[in-house]
């Protein structure tokens, strides 16, 4: 049985080494969703000028979709037994995953800057010390969590899953007390591009845990079925942010100004004063502290697979993880401090960047796995730039560049907008073309011109996972 602190990054784990159910993704997801940066994320949709009803709507959408789209990611995870980033080398090569990859690298550092923005808050009213000293305390006890590792993480998720549920409940409760949920939702004027806007909030918020989803369901046992793994996903992650979002919806509607000037502060005063007020903001660190983590480890994760790929390493030490960890730590709580006094218009704007940058990777990594590969790599060559997948893969890296710019035309943030989106409305649908795009033209190059056939070192498939799938 393997120890509570972690010894394996980005080799494979064994199958000796695999434990848990399918189920496990949902408690991690569900805790990972049910925070007060989902809650902001939710507020920003009625926040730049949309009703509460279609609000509502757009947001649960975009949460469905694109946990579809994650959910698919974390369904590599079992069969694999590698971190999510780690298959990309089967599209881009070796070395030419990097390119992905740093744009991965610089969302974790964004996420865990924006998270240490709102838990350093809560902190800093808990321990009465300040937000500045509260994301520092903060940011050390996320990267002392993420140094022991998946387990710990997993075990933390469960935990989050329970108590931030039990406190949204009441939260929610004493909300519909003093709002009129009724007039609230009676304005069902249809505004195209700000349900298009809720929607591309949400969808970006699912697709962003993309690269890093499979990370948390490679220790499964290789038989657990992908339906389950991809089910429990999405209803988890899925159900936590909705939760969330709808949450945040209706605190913008009702609380306006009051909300845009703190909006931890604001949270806790709705739940109460006292003791109850200090539950809420442990409340909100828990919250952060799971996705935080989760950003953290994801981070160190992709930093090794960069490296690695040049260096041709397999294996990390802990004093190697643990520098990882602090560099990421580092980067982020720099940003945090940085950008915390324009949180929430710098933070829609990094929602919106992200999926500019994640979608074509998203993709072309899908279509590769379970419509090119069938669901087989060969895993020893994911880590040999002079073998069956390459140093760099152009074709690749190519239909990725045409997945990016063919969504600008259709973009728009606070410091860009595309030239199409004047004739739309001010909808921005970027992200429906940067997955449609290279979906399909990765599909028409790869399909008979990637090596497909089977050879001894490919991932083995299971009986019952034959069975079930149909795979040769």
């Amino acid at each position: 049985m393997p120890g509570l602190v972690e010894l394996r990054s980005i080799d494979v784990v064994p199958d000796s080494e695999r434990h848990g159910t399918a189920f496990s993704q949902f408690t991690l997801w569900l805790g990972a969703n049910l925070q007060i940066t989902a809650v902001v994320t939710g507020a920003l949709a009625v926040v730049f000028g949309g009703g509460a009803f279609w609000s509502l709507l757009g947001l649960a959408l975009g949460n469905v979709l694109g946990g579809a789209v994650m959910a698919l990611h974390s369904a590599q995870g079992p069969r694999l037994g590698l971190p999510q980033m780690i298959s990309s080398r089967a599209q881009f090569g070796v070395k030419g995953a990097v390119v992905p990859l740093l744009l991965v690298i610089v969302m974790y550092v964004g996420f865990f800057a924006s998270g240490s923005v709102l838990a350093g808050q809560a902190v800093g009213e808990l321990t009465h010390l300040g937000e500045t000293p509260g994301i520092i305390i903060f940011a050390l006890v996320t990267g002392a969590t993420a140094t022991v590792g998946y387990r710990v993480i997993h075990a933390l998720g469960r935990v989050a899953s329970v108590v931030c549920a039990l406190a949204f409940v009441y939260l929610g409760v004493r909300l519909l007390d003093r709002a009129d949920l009724g007039a609230i939702l009676a304005d069902r004027a249809f505004d195209l591009p700000m349900f298009l806007l809720a929607v591309s909030l949400s969808a970006s918020w699912q697709l962003a845990f993309g690269p890093y989803v499979a990370d948390y369901s490679r220790y499964l046992p290789r038989t657990t079925s992908a339906r389950a793994t991809f089910w429990w996903t999405l209803a988890g992650s899925a159900l936590g942010s909705q939760s969330s979002m709808a949450f945040g919806v209706l605190v913008a509607a009702t609380a306006g100004e009051a909300f845009l000037s703190g909006q931890v502060g604001y949270v806790v005063a709705l739940g109460g004063t006292g003791l109850i007020a200090s539950f809420l903001y442990f409340v909100i660190a828990l919250g952060k502290l799971t996705v935080n983590v989760l950003n953290t480890y994801g981070g160190f994760m992709s930093m090794v697979t960069s490296v690695s790929g040049f260096r041709g390493q397999r294996t990390l030490s802990p004093r190697g993880r643990a520098l990882y960890i602090a560099a990421i730590m580092i980067a982020g709580t720099a940003v945090a401090l940085l950008g915390k006094d324009s949180f929430l218009t710098s933070f829609k704007d990094f929602l919106l960047f992200l999926l500019t940058f994640f979608t074509p990777w998203s993709a072309i990594n899908l279509v590769d796995y379970y419509l090119i590969s069938r669901e087989r790599y060969d895993i020893p060559a994911l880590s040999d730039p002079h073998g069956r997948y390459g140093g760099w893969r152009w074709d690749a890296l190519a239909v990725y560049g045409i997945g990016l710019l063919a969504q600008l035309p259709f973009l728009v943030t606070h410091f860009y907008t595309g030239p199409l989106v004047a004739p739309l409305g001010g909808a921005d649908i970027s992200w429906i073309v940067g997955l449609a795009v290279p979906a399909l033209l990765y599909w028409l190059l790869a399909r008979n011109s990637r090596d497909t056939g089977v050879s001894p070192t490919d991932t083995p498939v299971p009986a019952p996972y034959a069975v079930e799938h149909g795979s040769p």
